[in-house]
């Protein structure tokens, strides 16, 4: 299954086994989702269900994974279970939190699970049906696992990775932020010495929709080469980093590490190197 999906393919897709996620995010996040929603969505939380907000983000960073069992819980109440085919849309096209819903779902061991193209404004286009309030389904009760399938890095192990150059650390945050012109989000400027920058934007077209798999693939081939294969993919919280690895996975790509702390956690720890291209 492909792990993105159009609005119009989604507009087909027969009622059954389907479960629509609203990954929006803000403060006021859940009020817009009662607003209006596309029919039939549940809205999950980024800092309370795809999170686990720790005290100091110097060890995990602003949005550490929950523990398994939290999150098999937070499935459960949301009516998940393994035959459910799992559509997540956000208004940033992924870059919000539905990205990061995707992986923590394939991670989990879920299979049917896409993102939803072009996200929220997109399904308005091709007119999908919208509603408002809350929506009523039943809680269910999914497979416990041991642990999440996809690989994840410690800081540690990011270090170790560039000390050896073993891996090609990839940071998809926004130019300016990488080069340490100014951070918005986090408390120094910078990035971690030796990553590249390939910014998630760049997985979009003009109009705000991901470009097309062979494109995409052509695209980082072309980056990448001359790098070493193994990749570790990370952001300001890890994520917007799930962004490009969702692009990574739809133009072939096997699913590249994730460094959840990503530069929340490096440029908080102390006594890390912060690089910087002003």
């Amino acid at each position: 299954m492909s792990p993105i999906i159009s609005s119009l393919s989604l507009k087909n897709i027969p009622s059954e086994n389907l479960i629509i996620l609203d990954a929006r995010v803000g403060k006021e996040a859940y009020q817009t989702y009662l607003e209006k929603h596309i029919k039939g969505a549940r809205f999950i939380d980024l800092d309370k269900d795809l999170a686990e907000i720790g005290e100091d983000a110097a060890f995990g960073g602003r949005h550490p994974l929950p523990g398994i069992k939290k999150f098999a819980e937070v499935l459960s109440n949301l009516g998940i279970s393994e035959d459910s085919h799992i559509v997540i849309y956000d208004d940033k096209n992924g870059a919000n939190a539905a990205a990061r819903a995707w992986w923590m779902l394939r991670s989990f061991g879920l299979q049917n699970v896409q993102v939803l193209d072009g996200g929220i404004q997109s399904a308005e286009k091709e007119e999908l049906e919208f509603s408002s309030g809350e929506e009523a389904f039943e809680k269910t009760s999914v497979v416990q696992k041991e642990g999440w399938f996809l690989p994840v890095r410690d800081l540690e192990g990011v270090e170790n990775e560039l000390i050896n150059h073993s891996s090609t650390v990839v940071d998809v945050r926004d130019a300016y932020r990488y080069k340490g012109e100014s951070e918005p989000i986090d408390l120094v400027a910078g990035h971690i010495p030796g990553a590249v920058n390939i910014p998630f934007s760049e997985n979009l077209d003009e109009n705000g929709y991901f470009l097309k798999p062979e494109v995409l693939k052509e695209k980082y081939t072309e980056l990448l080469k001359d790098k070493p294969q193994s990749l570790i993919i990370h952001c300001g919280s890890g994520v917007t980093a799930c962004h490009t690895i969702l692009a990574l996975s739809y133009a072939g790509f096997p699913i590249p590490d994730l460094y959840v702390g990503s530069w929340s956690e490096w440029s908080r720890r102390e006594g890390k190197e912060i690089a910087k291209e002003i």
